[in-house]
């Protein structure tokens, strides 16, 4: 299930809160006497900048990438809906930004995107971009992957992929909207101890290609990013300076990205600029996935 967190723009006066007596009450005489004439006020320019302004959501919001691109919509003149189920780091990113909206919410819930749906279709009235950042890693051998396991990461990284665009393609459709899948290199390239997350990133590449083809139809346009070793806060406690050394070895750039290179390549591929591209998995990872075998020592 999902709670909203109040907007900042509910301070200035459009709240996120809809009209407890509901829209209709500001239909009749009797029901209109009942609230003033600012709240009747403010509701009217919420809807006059609901209908103008752009609306981007972004689960895995609230650290990392997800925040990130968040960021980079904002830039640029989106409302900021900001999805993710870590109450305490998404209030924080939330606090932290103007022209946001901010949801406790589990992607790997299917009964939950409808909700979610319609209280976006409620409260902005519209939809242009939905970044499906929201994932998962559990790392491990084949032998030591149980069920829960298997379907704590498929849950999250397919499943929710799914249901979030299942739930959404009505708003997307009336805006001819882009919508974005975070994947990975392990999706693109196969390593040990990545049985199920590789394999679940594997299967939204091919997602991403199924719906561009069922949705293009509509206007709609849907590509992926396959981040490569990116340097985030996980990965400076979990890798080791032997497996950093490592991957500066592998990567053509000798270096790790940053959340703002990918940020902005999944900008870019949400924005009219790449109007034209659909159905693409774009690997940003330093040449990683390009270099095949890939050994430092046939650079010599």
């Amino acid at each position: 299930m999902f709670h909203p967190f109040e907007s900042k723009q509910s301070r200035l006066g459009f709240s996120n809160v809809r009209n407890p007596a509901g829209d209709d009450a500001l239909k009749t005489p009797l029901r209109f006497c009942a609230f003033h004439s600012g709240k009747i006020r403010k509701l009217w320019e919420k809807r006059m900048r609901t209908k103008m302004e752009k609306v981007a959501i972004i689960t895995g919001a609230a650290r990392g990438i997800g925040k990130a691109t968040a960021e980079l919509f904002l830039e640029n003149g989106y409302h900021a809906i900001l999805l993710d189920r870590d109450e305490e780091a998404l209030m924080e990113t939330h606090q932290a930004s103007e022209n946001t909206s901010a949801y406790l919410y589990d992607v790997s819930n299917p009964q939950a995107g409808g909700e979610i749906a319609a209280r976006i279709l409620s409260e902005h009235a519209r939809l242009d971009a939905l970044v499906n950042n929201a994932g998962v890693a559990d790392f491990g051998p084949i032998e030591a992957h149980d069920q829960s396991k298997w379907r704590r990461v498929m849950e999250t990284n397919l499943d929710g992929v799914f249901y979030m665009t299942q739930a959404l393609t009505p708003m997307l459709k009336e805006t001819q909207g882009a919508i974005l899948i975070i994947a990975s290199i392990s999706g693109l390239r196969a390593s040990t101890l990545r049985v199920a997350y590789g394999t679940s990133r594997a299967a939204v590449a091919h997602l991403t290609k199924q719906q561009a083809c069922e949705l293009g139809e509509y206007g709609i346009r849907v590509n992926c990013v396959a981040p490569g070793p990116v340097k985030t806060k996980l990965s400076i406690a979990v890798h080791t300076p032997e497996i950093i050394q490592a991957y500066h070895d592998a990567v053509p750039l000798n270096r790790y990205g940053s959340e703002r290179e990918l940020a902005e390549v999944i900008y870019f591929l949400c924005s009219p600029k790449a109007s034209y591209v659909t159905g693409q998995v774009v690997a940003v990872d330093g040449g990683f996935e390009a270099t095949g075998v890939g050994l430092p020592a046939l650079r010599d």
